[in-house]
């Protein structure tokens, strides 16, 4: 399996989880003792994952323009065997990641080569949505078509399988809609993050929405590509641990 260090930083900080509270905020007793307050950039429920008095990790920035200075970024979970795993819950980090894997042809095989990538471009109906990644094909690619390429952070997992979504998402569902509209012409990729090594494969989270899961299946059949991309967390650095394979069903 491969597993290569696609990001290093300055070592996080240890401590425990006392509590989270109004989406944006944990109260976490660091290893000295002392008790801060993180932002949290996770505002969904991290089902599997919030484990009060569990072991996360924080980040230490100090800037003006911060109202915090501690960010929640990683949460160690522990599974029925006994074996941890880290969990990244920074859903700003999901896009960087996927471009640096892009940019280190992670994903040639499944893309082809690539010679442009742009951020944030607006697109679908009335352009009121923006693209997480557009990719545009090199002159030696065998598709030329635009790669239009909506990320999803994934934490949540069941067994050995990550799912996405963990609760219901309207937002998640049209983009599912608007990547089947850029079909045919472009080609349309959802590419699940999941945010911990810890599993084997993805499905659609239906029992957290089973909305999301119908326009999941509807999607494939429509043409679009699913290409889960596993990432490994640790104190200093995030790896890249490969593609996994992914189930159309949560339940099969």
């Amino acid at each position: 399996m491969t597993s290569e260090t696609l990001i290093t930083f300055p070592s996080l900080q240890e401590g425990i989880l006392l509590r989270r509270y109004k989406r944006f905020l944990a109260d976490v007793e660091l290893s000295n003792g002392k008790v801060v307050t993180a932002h949290c950039p996770n505002t969904g429920p991290m089902k599997s994952v919030i484990q009060k008095g569990g072991r996360i990790r924080v980040r230490h920035v100090v800037s003006p323009t911060r109202k915090l200075a501690w960010t929640w970024e990683q949460a160690e979970v522990i599974s029925a065997d006994g074996s941890k795993c880290w969990v990244g819950v920074n859903t700003a980090l999901p896009n960087t990641l996927v471009r640096l894997a892009i940019e280190a042809g992670y994903l040639q095989n499944e893309l082809g080569a690539i010679a442009e990538i742009r951020n944030e471009v607006a697109y679908g109906v009335a352009k009121r949505s923006r693209i997480d990644l557009l990719l545009k094909p090199s002159d030696v690619a065998v598709d030329q078509r635009k790669i239009y390429l909506e990320i999803k952070n994934t934490t949540w997992k069941e067994d050995l399988v990550a799912l996405f979504p963990d609760t219901v998402t309207a937002r998640g569902q049209k983009h599912l809609r608007e990547l089947i509209g850029v079909l045919p012409e472009s080609r349309a990729v959802l590419v699940p993050c999941l945010s911990r090594n810890d599993v084997e494969a993805f499905a659609p989270g239906d029992l957290a929405d089973p909305e999301y899961g119908k326009l999941f299946r509807s999607a494939i059949n429509s043409g679009v590509e699913v290409i889960p991309c596993c990432f490994g967390f640790h104190i200093d650095k995030i790896k890249w641990e490969g593609i996994r394979p992914y189930k159309t069903n949560q339940f099969n």
